[in-house]
């Protein structure tokens, strides 16, 4: 565990004043770096029916709204003809 007065000494701390209760404010770049997790081994995560349902729709309608906006990108560099109409 850190010492929050060693933690002081090593960064600019700001500290505020509310009702006798002191408040230590540390910038998170100036913060103790914490371990990074990883995650192999996790396996695969438990979802219900409805809830693969839903990321499946999900995907399906992120993958259209995809296909729309490059479509829309090639019409706009006129790369389809347009035909009249009579």
């Amino acid at each position: 565990m850190i010492n929050i007065y060693e933690l002081e000494e090593k960064t600019m701390v700001a500290m505020t004043k509310n009702d006798n209760i002191m408040f230590e404010i540390v910038h998170p770049m100036d913060d103790v770096q914490e371990e990074k997790r990883t995650g192999e081994g996790l396996g695969l995560m438990p979802m219900s029916r409805s809830v693969r349902l839903s990321l499946l729709a999900l995907r399906g309608y992120l993958v259209l709204m995809t296909l729309l906006v490059l479509y829309h990108m090639l019409d706009l560099a006129g790369l389809f003809a347009h035909h009249a109409v009579r």
